[in-house]
């Protein structure tokens, strides 16, 4: 211990940034800051590797507040140990607009935030699958004596985090796959937005994550640094499970009258109760955003030890590339966060009549691209056989093997959601698999990923009530349009094997934005024309007419019944155009010629999806869809019962014309009729002299 530092002060300075900050924008969260910094500050003091000029350092120790309603803390660290950007300024402007200091971290803003939280058990989902990627990629890229893949994952959490299912189900994952690097430090301050934590928890936390099989330390004062430091370096050691260190602090430390309450909570303290405060910890009271000389001096000389950090790294990295010239490329790959060159050309075509569903197409696709990606994991929430996503030749990543590059996630989807964008954010592709109507499940994670921008892959099966049998409660109705509506997702439906292709293409290529697929159980026919990358625009004319009199618009299963029922009309003399939409976010990306060009405005269109209407009215002027839950019953009967056939598509598509046509000619004679009067009231209208 270094006695010519004045920690204390450089804890309360942590402290009272975040506090003038909260009282600056008169919201915030001040209870935490107060409480925790000196948990944070020990850590990143003492164990984090980091260099504050390189953020994105490779090298670096990933620190993640899950706790994210205490945002003002990581700004202040931030702030003190020089990240780009983190400007006084930008503390004075918490939580306003254009700031790079918002109410909760977010990844995609702010240098130094490792993964978007505030929901809370999101940051330890995150945490767990970023501990689960370090694993992976040691197992992947290291070699003896250059362990190019080396942090560990730090967590702060909260009683909250902890209550929350997600938490649940990512940290018992976490102790089944003994992630070691992973370090969650337990903000124990018995606490909620409701009063005590005594109201509605009073479980033993420790002895839950003893039997996830964590190791478990307790440290009695979160004032103790030294007990703090302590704890943080018995579990630097362990090496077969994660930890959990349970420190018991009290929210709002320092304040005379908020300390250990509700109050402090996300309040601001309010101008007295500041002063109080700043006095308390020997601060000027009437003085705001206070540093002293000294403090910035010590934190300031941490970024000359990053550097050198940085500098050892990259050191070793020079020797890694000269003594491993056959992994270098790959280390590059996975920090460039770039694909192989030709990786495209594994991508299979299928030709017509190799009939399959998308999802057993989706299988085929992986099975010929992922091999040719090394950074791609996937894995399933205990639905491998149905979703398709183990690739041929995968292994398990166990414990024994953190080099497999197969998840067995377990019947947990919101925690494989959450895990997944962990992993996302490190430079790994991963994608993971569910029933589409399990979706609901994990729709917070669904949300961050978008959010944030993070490339997550969402691949969701057993897409309508074509799958059968299993009935109403598997059979997903409003989910297309639940999943349309968050901003970011690609949401792609596609129709047959060639358009599953292309979109694992979309999904590859796209890594500002994460990806649902929706594929189906039941076999679909592969359709002539899908083979000639129309999906890349979202949607696309698949059969076309010279002078279109009705467009039919379609995903996925449905549009091989909107082909059948283009057959009926032409017997009809109805000269129909057949659009395949399998992702509507993309083709509003494209030009409004293009746009123009697959739907004129003249043309009628009828829009055929087995779901609810909402979102189509956009396109169309009529819906074959559903407006009930679905059935029991055999795939093929279901469509039918529920009118997802050629006949009933082609008889609602000429019902929509004729309506148009009656409509046109009611027009036409009320126009002629007021043309009528017009000429009569002019003719008996006396002459004027």
């Amino acid at each position: 211990m270094d006695t010519t530092v004045n920690h204390e002060r450089n804890i309360n300075t942590i402290r009272l940034l975040a506090v003038d900050a909260v009282e600056a924008a008169q919201s915030g969260h001040p209870g935490l800051p107060l409480g925790v910094s000196p948990m944070a500050y020990v850590l990143w003091t003492r164990h984090m590797r980091f260099n504050p000029a390189n953020p994105q350092w490779a090298g670096r120790d990933r620190f993640v507040l899950s706790a994210g309603h205490g945002s003002a803390l990581l700004y202040s660290l931030l702030y003190l140990f020089g990240y780009p950007g983190m400007t006084l300024d930008q503390l004075k402007n918490f939580r306003q607009y254009g700031s790079l200091t918002p109410g909760h971290p977010e990844w995609h803003l702010t240098d130094g935030v490792e993964v978007t939280t505030g929901p809370l058990g999101q940051g330890i989902a995150n945490a767990v699958g970023i501990a689960l990627a370090e694993r992976h990629l040691a197992a992947t890229l290291n070699r003896d004596g250059a362990p190019v893949a080396d942090f560990h994952t730090y967590v702060i959490v909260g009683d909250g985090d902890l209550m929350e299912g997600i938490s649940s189900e990512a940290s018992s994952l976490a102790g089944h796959l003994k992630l070691h690097r992973l370090i969650a430090l337990y903000d124990d301050n018995h606490i909620s937005i409701d009063g005590s934590t005594d109201l509605a928890f009073t479980e033993d936390v420790a002895a839950r994550y003893r039997a996830y099989g964590w190791n478990v330390e307790e440290v009695g004062d979160g004032n103790d640094i030294e007990g703090i430091d302590a704890a943080i370096t018995r579990c630097k050691s362990v090496t077969d499970r994660p930890s959990l260190i349970r420190v018991r602090t009290t929210i709002g430390y320092g304040s005379p009258h908020r300390a250990g309450t509700a109050e402090a909570h996300g309040t601001p303290l309010g101008p007295e109760e500041t002063k109080l405060v700043k006095q308390r910890f020997g601060f000027d009271p009437d003085k705001s955003f206070v540093v002293y000389d000294d403090v910035r001096e010590y934190f300031a000389g941490f970024t000359a030890r990053g550097a050198e950090l940085e500098k050892e790294y990259v050191a070793m990295l020079d020797e890694y590339r000269k003594n491993f010239p056959d992994i270098a490329p790959l280390y590059d790959q996975w920090v460039e966060r770039r694909l192989p060159e030709n990786w495209r050309d594994a991508l299979p075509k299928f030709a017509v009549g190799d009939d399959m569903a998308t999802r057993a197409a989706s299988g085929k696709v992986l099975d010929a691209i992922v091999p040719k990606i090394p950074m791609m994991i996937g894995g399933s929430a205990d639905l491998t056989p149905s979703n398709n996503t183990k690739f041929k030749g995968s292994e398990d990543l166990t414990p024994a093997n953190y080099g497999g590059r197969y998840v067995r996630y377990g019947v947990r989807e919101h925690g494989m959601g959450g895990v997944m964008n962990g992993m996302a954010v490190t430079g790994l592709i991963p994608y993971g698999g569910t029933f589409l109507c399990f979706s609901d499940y994990m729709r917070p994670a669904i949300r961050i990923a978008a959010l944030s921008h993070y490339p997550t892959i969402f691949v969701f099966t057993h897409d309508s009530i074509g799958l059968g049998e299993d009935g109403p409660t598997h059979q997903p109705v409003e989910h297309y349009a639940a999943l349309r509506a968050i901003p970011n997702l690609y949401f792609i439906r596609p129709a047959d094997a060639n358009e599953t292709s292309f979109g694992w293409q979309i999904a590859l290529e796209n890594r500002d934005n994460p990806i649902a697929f929706a594929l189906s159980r039941q076999k679909l026919p592969t359709l002539a024309g899908t083979d000639q990358g129309g999906a890349l625009k979202g949607a696309y004319v698949l059969i076309d007419a010279e002078q279109p009199d009705i467009i039919i618009a379609a995903t996925g299963s449905e549009v091989h019944v909107a082909v059948d029922a283009a057959k009926i009309l032409v017997s009809h003399n109805v000269s129909p155009r057949i659009v395949s939409m399998p992702c509507w976010e993309i083709f509003e990306e494209q030009s409004e010629e293009y746009r123009e060009e697959v739907f004129p405005f003249a043309v009628p269109v009828i829009g055929v999806e087995a779901g609810v209407e909402m979102g189509w009215q956009g396109y169309a002027d009529g819906f074959v869809g559903m407006k009930r839950y679905g059935t029991s019953a055999p795939g093929e009967v279901a469509m039918d019962k529920f009118c997802f056939t050629a006949e009933h598509v082609a008889d609602r598509a000429m019902g929509l014309l004729a309506e148009i046509v009656s409509f046109r000619e009611v027009v036409q004679n009320r126009l002629e009729s007021e043309m009528m009067e017009e000429m009569n009231d002019e003719q008996s209208a006396p002459d004027e002299a």
